[in-house]
Parts: C-alpha cells; structure tokens; sequence
C-alpha cells in the first residue's frame, strides 16, 4: 500500500481541526495508540466537522458513512493530543467523501477518508443545493 500523498500529511491542507485527548486505555501492548482508538479518534474529528453542516439537512434525511479506510504514517502515543484536521474531497450527487489527517507533536500519524451518503425517502436523497455549497467552501484539492 502506497503512503498518502505528500500534501495530506500537511496541517495546514485541511480547513477545520479538532483537537482530541488520547487516553490511556487507547494504548496496546507496544505503547501506541491502537487501531480501534485511531478509528474512534477520526469519528470524533468526523462527527465535530458534520456538526457544521447540520442545519442543511432535508427533513427525513440520514447522513451515514458507508466506507472508512484509515493509513497508518507513524506511531502515535499518549498522553500528546491528536489534532484531526479534516477537509472536502469529492461531492457527487447523494454522497460526499471527507479527507482527515491525525497529526501528533506536528506530524501527520495517520490519515483517513470516510465516504457519507444520504439516506432518506426517495425525493430527498440528493445533496441539497446549500449543503453542497457548504461542502464545496472546505473542499481539498490537490496542489498542481
């Protein structure tokens, strides 16, 4: 598996962070902070970054995520906070794709792109016009 592309392990790529305290019990047996704890870590920078959007959902609407895939960079460990700087990246019709790096003591220890989808009844599953215009104003794109 090839490592993310250079310009997603850079904070300032994404246009919205959260910071995230590590515990503890998000250690395994080497020290690092585990699978499962970085998955959790990424949903808390998911669910903050969705908050903003919610006033755009259509009555009767679900936002769900249908895939996660998460890239290990380094190893990360506790007690240092986890910044999750998440971004835009692809907007189709009734689903959208968001770009998120986990950065601990300035460098990026993983990444993580997470597709959502709308559910709902059929007449109200598209990306409405202003929620897509809110998801296009934090959009990533790759440099040139």
């Amino acid at each position: 598996m090839p490592k993310p592309a250079a310009w997603r392990l850079d904070v300032e790529t994404y246009p919205f962070a959260e910071r995230v305290t590590t515990r503890f019990q998000d250690l395994d047996p080497h020290g690092h902070i585990n699978n499962v704890a970085m998955a959790a870590i990424f949903e808390n920078g998911r669910v903050r970054f969705n908050r903003n959007f919610v006033h755009h959902k259509v009555a009767g609407q679900r936002w769900l995520v249908a895939a996660v895939a998460i890239d290990y960079v380094e190893e990360a460990h506790f007690p240092a906070d986890i910044v999750v700087s998440t971004g835009v990246g692809t907007i189709g019709q009734r689903s959208w794709t968001l770009l998120a790096g986990a950065f601990q003591n300035g460098g990026c220890v993983a990444t993580c792109d997470a597709t959502l989808v709308i559910s709902g009844a059929e007449h109200n599953r598209a990306i409405g016009p202003d929620l897509r215009s809110a998801l296009e104003g934090l959009r990533l794109r790759e440099p040139a």
